[in-house]
């Protein structure tokens, strides 16, 4: 016989407790009433502080009860507060039938011509109608009068916003008919157009790289927290503007999606919008088959403190809703999963009667007036106007919390059977001539049988109804959407002398390269045209790296300021936050700290406001750990630097395996725009510094700088200016070692060694080795390997294109040496590897690097190890001169 039914058998599920276990019906009625009566006699606010009083003493007694994060699978917006929409409905309706249609025929074009480009239909068919009612009504661009929003678009979507930008007038039909045909469409006169968006390759109207899932939604959290950062900064007024984010419910299981929640409620970033394009269905099937992503989602936000909106139903269901006395509805759609829910999308109005609303008689009767061709247009919130609009102005308006939109839709919407709620729908991208048709009568676009099976772009005469709306709409939100400008103002930046001489003049004196930066920094900070504008950007290593002195200095940004009394506050480099704090201190998180990086290093483009940002950093946790983030970012044209501190495999010694770098640089030199240095001496890094600054933010160019430092100390020379353009171009003849040399009266021949930052001291141990033995030497300070091979390689182009063919730099500063020419680095070595072809004929080249993985032990073990202490270089010297 079966036990009786305990309450605590269903602990783990409120909802099965109440449904099953009620010892006292009438007692539970009772309670129902009496708070419909609180409702009714005091109002939602005091029913919420009962609920709250009620809750707390709970948690006095300690009954192990605590509510659900889900609520109702229906609209969280009720029909009683909605807001009015303000906009000619039909009218916007047939404007987002014509983007429908030209994102199609766009797609369709160029696989019926190639069959190989690729694109994607069914993503902006789901989501045009969230696209649209933000194009129409919230989506503000940089005008006299509003700063702008920052809208990052859902990338399989970018054929929308492509069909938007023809109708606008901003791009042409020959445009449209490239799209995914960046190199050919040139040579017709046409501007080809990238398949996602892509700032780097359509610099006037990208603004936000998205093609990378997960490095939008976290890019988007930090630009909405690096706003603020300038607003509390009191640099620029950024109170209206919002940051609106459009992502795939698929896209959320992205650890990049999800990871910073906490940090935008944390920071109450009530200026950020999510929109969650729900339709259920990723590339290979189900976002989740078996529950129901909407109702994970939002456990999700409610429980990382964000605002949820959830838009599940559209208008038609209202009625339906009304009529479901006895709840029915809401508990079928509550018990049906996204899989079954995916097979009601794909199947057509009968279907659906006979298997969603034929399950009981309730459910029956609620459709039982309306035609099999009613059911099937039945919509999902995400494809309702009105809906859509109550919930963005709700969102626009919350105060307090980000808030994220959980839109349903349906995947390849309106498609038909060619793909809409479809296993395939991701990559469908060709239609017959009967899908076409279907299509059009679905949208009732005003196109003849020959001018749909054609796939003729369509454009309306610009003094349509259609076109003089939709100019009218932009025209009072700023103009065009997306639009990405560069106009800033050149700051000024101080002379070299004045914040880094100590670097440049060291004149032997001993330090890191890392002390050495952060006394630049802090002078540089001090300095009152550019200080205000460097942003110092740390992962929770700022003691680490000897920065603790700015903390008193400039202070740690907070939004609250500091609340409490930290425990060292008496010390000097006690821990200070401040809401005008500078230092951007992001805690364990690599992946936010690059975020905060890219805000602050595209603000030039993004808010015409040039910032300087530093990301100082452990090097094997940046490229190896974030290289996706700093792609992404690179696509986006950032000035600044990123600071790979502890740089090398055996500089940080006892760290080990997964703290030691000897791939960085070879993954910068793969990045177009990035100049990667690995500066041995503080000079060096000084003069590479300033040039940075200089090219960045004076001159105003789009390059960003990796530049590598050590923690360890050594005595450092003064740097001849006369070598500074060689040191910016990769290398030069450093002979301050021959202060130390003790001759020999031998001849045994000459060679040549490069070093490279932590490794060059032990190339000058060896060649002191050498010269002692008789040998000649001649020693070549490498401070960028990839910037050597870089100019190599153009050369080398230049001349197989038919140029004159010209000496590579690297080849022209070695024909100052003689003999085989040595080269050792603390990283792979492919590093040094890279110049190899553009040497001087004839001369030997070895290399010497730390491939593998690391180890933990002292410097002069694991350099011996890995055969880069100068006894390995001086065997290798001497191997290659037999």
């Amino acid at each position: 016989m079966n036990a009786p039914v305990k309450p605590e058998d269903f602990l783990a599920s409120e909802h099965a407790l109440s449904a099953v276990f009620d010892p006292d019906p009438a007692e539970t009625d009772e309670w129902r009433e009496a708070f419909m009566a609180l409702v009714q006699a005091h109002g939602p606010l005091r029913a919420r502080f009962m609920l709250n009083e009620l809750v707390g003493l709970a948690r006095t007694m300690r009954l192990k009860w605590k509510a659900s994060a889900t609520t109702a699978y229906v609209n969280t917006i009720g029909v009683d507060e909605q807001s009015p929409f303000p906009g000619d409905l039909a009218i916007e309706e047939r404007i987002g039938a014509l983007m429908r249609w030209n994102a199609l025929v766009m797609v369709v074009r160029a696989n019926k011509a190639y069959g190989e480009l690729g694109g994607h239909i069914a993503s902006y068919a789901s989501a045009a109608d969230l696209f649209e009612v933000g194009f129409n009504h919230f989506f503000n661009a940089r005008s006299d009068g509003h700063g702008g929003d920052l809208v990052f678009f859902q990338p399989h979507s970018a054929p929308g916003v492509y069909a938007r930008a023809y109708l606008e007038g901003r791009l042409t039909e020959a445009d449209l008919a490239h799209y995914r045909q960046e190199l050919s469409a040139p040579g017709v006169g046409a501007r080809g157009l990238s398949s996602y968006p892509h700032p780097y390759l359509m610099p006037d109207f990208w603004q936000f790289p998205t093609g990378s899932m997960g490095i939008g939604p976290i890019s988007s959290i930090y630009h909405a927290r690096f706003m603020r950062y300038l607003q509390h900064r009191g640099l620029l007024n950024c109170e209206q503007r919002k940051v609106w984010g459009v992502f795939g419910d698929g896209e959320m299981d992205e650890p990049e999606s999800m990871s910073a929640l906490t940090l935008a409620a944390r920071e109450k970033l009530d200026n950020l919008i999510w929109v969650v394009n729900c339709n259920l269905q990723r590339l290979d099937g189900p976002v989740r088959g078996n529950g129901r992503i909407i109702d994970e989602l939002e456990q999700l936000f409610t429980g990382a403190g964000w605002n949820v909106i959830k838009l599940v139903w559209g208008s038609d269901w209202d009625e339906l809703f009304a009529r479901d006395a006895g709840g029915a509805l809401v508990k079928a759609l509550s018990e049906t999963v996204d899989g079954q829910m995916q097979t009601f999308a794909a199947k057509d109005g009968r279907f659906n009667r006979e298997n969603f609303f034929g399950q009981n008689a309730a459910l029956a009767s609620l459709v039982a007036g309306l035609s099999d061709e009613q059911i099937d247009k039945l919509k999902r919130g995400g494809h309702d106007l009105v809906k859509i609009h109550a919930a963005y102005k709700a969102a626009a308006e919350h105060r307090g919390q980000p808030t994220v939109i959980l839109a349903h839709t349906k995947k390849g919407y309106g498609m038909g059977a060619a793909g809409q709620g479809r296993m395939t729908t991701h990559s469908h991208k060709k239609l017959d001539d009967e899908e076409v048709i279907e299509f059009r009568n679905r949208f009732n676009l005003p196109l003849s049988d020959e001018q749909a099976s054609s796939l003729s772009f369509f454009k309306p005469s610009n003094d349509s109804p259609e076109m003089q709306y939709l100019l009218s709409r932009r025209k009072a939100l700023g103009g065009s959407l997306p639009r990405r400008e560069v106009a800033c103002d050149s700051l000024v930046k101080p002379e070299l002398s004045k914040y880094a001489n100590f670097a440049i003049q060291a004149d032997g004196k001993e330090m890191s390269t890392t002390m050495a930066f952060v006394r630049m920094l802090g002078n540089l900070l001090k300095d009152k045209s550019i200080g205000p504008r460097v942003v110092p950007i740390v992962a929770d290593e700022a003691r680490t790296f000897g920065m603790a002195n700015l903390f008193k200095q400039v202070g740690i940004y907070s939004s609250v300021g500091q609340r409490y009394a930290p425990e060292d506050i008496g010390s000097m480099l006690s821990y200070r936050e401040a809401t005008d704090g500078q230092i951007l201190e992001e805690g364990i998180s690599e992946a936010g700290a690059i975020a905060s990086w890219t805000a602050a290093a595209t603000s030039y483009s993004v808010h015409g406001l040039a910032m300087l940002p530093f990301y100082i950093y452990y090097s094997m946790f940046g490229f190896q750990r974030v290289g996706d983030a700093i792609w992404a970012a690179a696509d986006q044209r950032p000035r600044g630097f990123l600071l790979g501190a502890t740089s090398g495999r055996t500089t940080l010694g006892g760290e080990g395996l997964q703290h030691q770098d000897g791939s960085s640089h070879l993954v910068a030199a793969t990045i177009p725009n990035c100049k990667a240095y690995d500066p041995s001496f503080a000079g060096e890094m000084a003069i590479i510094v300033d040039a940075g600054i200089q090219q960045m933010v004076v001159d105003q160019e789009d390059w960003f700088y990796y530049v590598t430092l050590m923690n360890e100390n050594y005595a450092n020379p003064s740097i001849p200016h006369e070598v500074t353009s060689d040191v910016l171009k990769g290398c030069w003849l450093y002979e301050g070692w021959k202060s130390t040399e003790k001759k020999s009266t031998a001849d045994k021949g000459r060679v040549t060694l490069l070093g490279s930052g932590a490794i060059l001291g032990e190339v000058v141990k060896a060649a002191q080795t050498l010269a002692a033995e008789g040998f000649g030497v001649d020693v070549f300070s490498v401070t960028s390997w990839s910037e050597l091979a870089k100019e190599g390689r153009t050369l080398e182009e230049a001349c197989i294109a038919g140029g004159a063919e010209q000496e590579p730099f690297v080849a022209t500063q070695l024909h100052r040496s003689q003999g085989p020419i040595i080269a050792a680095s603390d990283y792979v070595r492919a590093v040094p590897e890279s110049i190899r072809a553009f040497l001087p004929e004839g001369r030997r080249y070895l290399t010497l690097g730390t491939d593998g993985f690391g180890r933990s032990d002292t410097r002069n073990e694991l350099r011996k190890f890995f055969g880069v202490d100068s006894s390995s270089i001086v065997a290798a010297a001497k191997f290659a001169l037999k």
